[in-house]
């Protein structure tokens, strides 16, 4: 079962204990950024730069997956209730 937070976070339902969705923005503003870098850092023949940044960038993938399962898992403990950026 995918909860919304950790098990043993000290965040409750009325104060989460991570930013879901600032997280989203965040990770998504790695990935775009981290992508344009690899392609840059690959197109200059720095090959192993390009590799980092290539890491990097499904580093910010699979955040991004954990990201929207924790927020659809929030969507259904709670449903109709919309959250700012900075919940």
């Amino acid at each position: 079962m995918t909860r919304s937070q950790p098990r043993r976070a000290r965040g409750t339902v009325g104060h989460a204990y991570s930013a879901l969705n600032l997280r989203l923005a965040l990770a998504l503003f790695g990935l775009v950024i981290m992508t344009v870098f690899a392609v840059l850092a690959f197109a200059a023949h720095v090959a192993w730069l390009g590799v980092v940044c290539a890491i990097l960038a499904a580093v910010a993938v699979v955040d991004l997956i954990i990201i929207q399962r924790r927020r659809a898992a929030r969507r259904r403990e709670e449903p109709g209730v919309r959250h700012s950026l900075f919940e």
